[in-house]
Parts: C-alpha cells; sequence; structure tokens
C-alpha cells in the first residue's frame, strides 16, 4: 500500500501556490486609499494571470481564472462575468504568444503585456460605460494600467523565481 509523506504532501502544496495567489487576490481587492495616495493602483491579478498563462500554464488552469472573475465581479460589484471575460482574453492571448514565440525573452513578454493590459482594460471601460452604464473613471484606468505595466518586471522575476522553485520541488 503506498503512503502520503511528508515531502509529496508539501511539494503537492507548493504547486498549487499560483491558484492560492490568484483566489487571495480576488478575494482581497486590496487599494490604496487608506494610505491616501489616490492614483496609485495596480492589477496584481493581470500580473498573475499573465505570467502563469504565459510561462507554466500547468498551474493555473482556465476553470479556476473563469472562477476567480466570478468573484472578484461579485465583490467589486460590476456585472458578473466582465473580469472572467477580461481574464479568459488574457488566457487566450498568452496561449497565441506562447504558440508563436520561438526563443523566449522578457522584453517582448512585457512589450506584449502592455499590449494586451490596454486590450483588456479598454474592453471592460467599454463594456462598463456604454453598455452598462456604469460611470468610469478613465483616468484612474489608465494610471492603473501604467502601474501594472511598470510593476510586470518585478513580478516577473518573483514569479520566474518561485516557478523554478516549484519545478525543482516537484521533479524531485
Amino acid at each position: 500500500m503506498s503512503s502520503l509523506n511528508k515531502e509529496s504532501f508539501i511539494n503537492i502544496l507548493f504547486s498549487y501556490f499560483p491558484i492560492w495567489m490568484l483566489f487571495l487576490s480576488v478575494f482581497n481587492d486590496f487599494d490604496f486609499n487608506y494610505l491616501k495616495i489616490e492614483y496609485f493602483a495596480f492589477n496584481f491579478v493581470h500580473i498573475l494571470i499573465f505570467f502563469w498563462t504565459l510561462k507554466n500554464p500547468d498551474h493555473l488552469g482556465y476553470t479556476s481564472i473563469f472562477l476567480a472573475g466570478i468573484i472578484n465581479d461579485v465583490i467589486i460589484g460590476i456585472p458578473i462575468g466582465i473580469s472572467s471575460f477580461c481574464y479568459l482574453l488574457i488566457c487566450f492571448a498568452t496561449a497565441y504568444i506562447r504558440n508563436i514565440t520561438l526563443s523566449p525573452n522578457f522584453i517582448n513578454d512585457w512589450l506584449s503585456f502592455l499590449f494586451i493590459i490596454l486590450l483588456i482594460n479598454s474592453i471592460q471601460v467599454t463594456f462598463l460605460d456604454l453598455i452598462f452604464f456604469i460611470e468610469v473613471n478613465y483616468l484612474k484606468y489608465l494610471i492603473n494600467t501604467g502601474f501594472t505595466f511598470l510593476f510586470y518586471p518585478i513580478f516577473f522575476f518573483l514569479f520566474n523565481f518561485i516557478n523554478k522553485k516549484i519545478s525543482f520541488k516537484l521533479n524531485d
């Protein structure tokens, strides 16, 4: 009879790190209003989904991304399905990038990320403003896009380090 030892349990738990981070960030809806920084915001979920679906799509499934989008819509109070649609568009774009890329390059990934978040935020603003008639602050979306783009390299290197650790732990 096989037994589950402590090391294999830790390895399995460690391999679910991206999913834990996704749901923690969606449930948290963290902003910087209490720090009196009005125009500082970035979308951690976009960075997380872009990196993990581009570099190691086995650790973050489309179903969990869809459910995280539904939860995000409920928590922030926008019509259900918009965040899921945007998150899945990120997944489809990263799948396309992953399939056409011959040699992965950080700069190409970063510029692709800028294009994708500009597209995603414009789609989200269009849905909210023109279809659902929800008042949208365009400046906040633009600043959010800028800070998300600027913070991508920090999280890229952090997630890359974690990805190497996960791959090393699972191969042991």
